[in-house]
């Protein structure tokens, strides 16, 4: 599981929304080997009012907060964040102006489609 959040300014995230949410998922389909169908995620638009961030970061300052299952390798997991700075270049998000968190948790904190997360038999490895 990879449930992803995303915020960032409005007027910024609203017209690449789609094209972002491509590319975070390319990321994580490439670093994860997670399967192309499973796309969990959730834009925050906020208003400027809404937002506070560093004076060193643009209006394009954008977050990324990935809540996974835990164990993935460290590796799978710094591939997935060099891959995220590298492709979201593409729609003016500077590597300065992305910040990326991932929280891992155990499976059976999780709970969907009626079950704990470690009761369910999932079609993807999460050991990688």
């Amino acid at each position: 599981m990879a449930q992803i959040k995303i915020y960032g300014l409005r007027q910024q995230l609203e017209p690449i929304r789609s094209e972002l949410s491509e590319i975070i998922h390319a990321c994580v389909v490439d670093a994860f080997q997670y399967p192309a169908d499973k796309r969990f995620h959730r834009f925050f638009l906020l208003n400027p009012s809404d937002f506070y961030f560093p004076s060193d970061r643009s209006d394009r300052y954008t977050i990324l907060e990935i809540s996974i299952f835990e164990g993935r390798s460290i590796e799978a997991k710094k591939q997935l964040i060099r891959l995220l700075f590298d492709r979201v270049q593409s729609l003016g998000i500077a590597p300065q102006d992305l910040e990326i968190t991932i929280f891992e948790t155990p499976q059976h904190n999780w709970g969907f489609r009626g079950l704990p997360g470690d009761e369910h038999q999932l079609n993807y490895r999460v050991d990688v």
